[in-house]
């Protein structure tokens, strides 16, 4: 059937798909257009500041529902997500709304995936805002090319724009002009101060001064309301500006907006921490892109207690997605840590072995340091001063093992007190997809009963 399913093209899916939208919708009455709608997009960060989005709405009294790659939520109800889709098909997102209108919800905050608007399986959803988190590197393997996924993810924009709503962007990513290019009132934000000169765009501006970043939070100040997060990095600063951005246009304020960001300690499966009594600091993180492991590596690094702090690292990379990527991802962990382990991953139908051989052929490159665009001149500059980290030679400080938790249990055993155990690839998925199986799998769960076993 998977077989099958290949030889059909794209173009007659999204076709399929389309009538679908159309059948959905009018079965369910449009129902989004009672609503009011919030679409997230983004390579990376999108759960994140969608969860803050909800958090923000919720304090400001508002009644949310919910859809996201890790959970749903109508009002007061939350469940998991254990679809492994990020925007679900066109029946089950239009029953999911009309459930949001039968609930009494005011908003729907809504990932939304690349795949899920050039397939038309958001079509109908009356947006109210759009919000673009950032454009890295991800989905070549359905999109082909940048300029494609990129405008992908531009038609939330268009949709929304043609819906006379708000269009909320990140002037920090690469060619922010792509999403700016349309008709509508539009927040910019940065945390750079050229971001400054978003009223050159015909925007009006977030920007983040004051910066100071910790190993477990960071403050900011936009304006005059100081902002204190519990989650490091500044990718979370821009995910948290894009969530304020949303409440400015609802009417919300900034100071309403830094008191429920402060009460959230923290977003499931995203630099997320093990709490154990064996002083090894164990974190967990969704990071599947090239740009995503950076971020989270400059971060580890930072979280190192001195020259003999190690860091130990356990990454694989989703079967039948961009497979490009795969030794770029072997590459940066190599930069950055002292062990690497590369394991399975969600394989769906492609041979895992071969995944792993193409994460391990970046790896064994060596440490060659080539840091991302993305950081800062500053945060380079930090980064150059540390130790570099020794090339990577199979069986002395890099291994391939097949079975995850085997690979958990060797990085636990490899970890002495005061090391740094990072599992990257699942954050807080409840499943493994093998084929046409979904096997029940948590990677915190995997964790926890490992270091149980261990004296």
């Amino acid at each position: 059937m998977h077989y099958l399913k290949s030889l059909v093209p794209q173009w007659i899916k999204n076709i399929y798909h389309l009538f679908q939208a159309i059948l959905a919708n009018l079965i369910y009455g449009f129902p989004s257009k009672k609503l009011k709608v919030i679409g997230v997009t983004g390579t990376n960060g999108k759960t994140t500041t969608v969860q803050m989005i909800v958090r923000i709405l919720e304090k400001s009294g508002k009644k949310v529902a919910m859809a996201s790659t890790i959970n749903f939520k109508l009002g007061e109800k939350e469940w998991i997500n254990k679809t492994k889709y990020t925007t679900l098909s066109p029946f089950a997102t239009q029953k999911f709304i009309a459930k949001a209108v039968q609930a009494g919800c005011e908003y729907l905050v809504l990932e939304t995936s690349s795949h899920s608007l050039h397939q038309f399986r958001v079509w109908g959803v009356k947006y109210r805002t759009a919000v673009i988190t950032n454009v890295t590197r991800e989905h070549l393997d359905y999109h082909r090319t940048m300029e494609k996924y990129r405008k992908a993810k531009s038609k939330l924009f268009k949709i929304t724009a043609k819906n006379k709503g708000v269009l909320i962007v990140n002037l920090d990513m690469e060619n922010p002009q792509e999403f700016l290019n349309f008709e509508a009132e539009k927040i910019c934000y940065s945390t750079h101060p050229a971001g400054s000169g978003a009223a050159d765009l015909g925007c009006r501006k977030l920007v983040a001064e004051e910066i100071e970043l910790g190993s477990h939070e960071t403050r900011y100040r936009v304006g005059e309301t100081s902002f204190l997060l519990h989650m490091p990095g500044k990718y979370n600063i821009e995910n948290a500006l894009a969530a304020a951005g949303v409440a400015l246009s609802e009417g919300i304020s900034l100071e309403t907006s830094a008191s429920a960001l402060e009460e959230i300690k923290g977003v499931s499966g995203r630099m997320d921490r093990v709490a154990n009594d064996k002083g090894i600091d164990v974190v967990i993180d969704y990071a599947v892109t090239p740009d995503s492991l950076e971020k989270l590596y400059f971060i580890i690094e930072n979280m190192r207690k001195g020259e003999d702090s190690k860091v130990v690292a356990v990454l694989g990379s989703c079967g039948e997605r961009d497979r490009g990527k795969r030794p770029l991802m072997g590459k940066i962990v190599s930069e950055h840590a002292d062990f690497v382990i590369i394991t399975n991953e969600d394989p769906y139908f492609e041979d895992p072995q071969r995944i792993i051989d193409e994460v391990f052929a970046g790896v064994v490159r060596g440490a060659e340091y080539d840091y991302a665009s993305s950081l800062d001149a500053e945060d380079v500059e930090k980064l150059a001063k540390l130790k570099k980290i020794a090339p990577k030679i199979e069986g002395e400080n890099c291994w391939k093992i097949m079975d995850r938790r085997e690979a958990i249990r060797k990085a636990l055993e490899l970890a002495k007190a005061g090391d740094i155990v990072v599992v990257t690839g699942k954050g807080a998925e409840e499943v493994m997809a093998i084929g046409n199986e979904r096997i029940t799998w948590n990677d915190k769960q995997v964790i926890l009963e490992e270091l149980g076993k261990m004296s």
